[in-house]
């Protein structure tokens, strides 16, 4: 296993889980099949054997602003968020909002 596969989605507006999946699929290297939600997520980033681009590294590290699907107060982003908390190779690294 490798180091680090960072994926940068500081410029892209996230504003729902369906973004979040658009943006992290082609980096991540995810496949067709793959289930859009918190458990098919859990399965890439924790289980692992989803995702050869994945897999190949020892953490996975997604780089995103703290607005949008991932500002104070947002459910989806909240449990996405709790999702990562809870894995040993992932993190998500938010940003602060510089329009905040």
């Amino acid at each position: 296993m490798g180091t680090e596969l960072v994926v940068d989605l500081r410029t892209l507006p996230l504003a729902s889980l369906d973004d979040f999946w658009d943006a992290v699929s082609r980096p991540c290297g995810l496949p067709d099949w793959f289930g859009r939600n918190l458990d098919a997520w859990w399965d890439v980033v924790e289980t692992r054997g989803v995702s050869e681009t994945v897999d190949a590294h020892g953490l996975l590290v997604v780089r995103a602003r703290a607005a949008g699907l991932f500002a104070p107060g947002q459910p989806d982003g909240a449990r996405l968020s709790a999702l990562f908390s809870d894995t040993t190779r992932a993190r998500l690294d938010l940003e602060p909002d510089p329009a905040a």
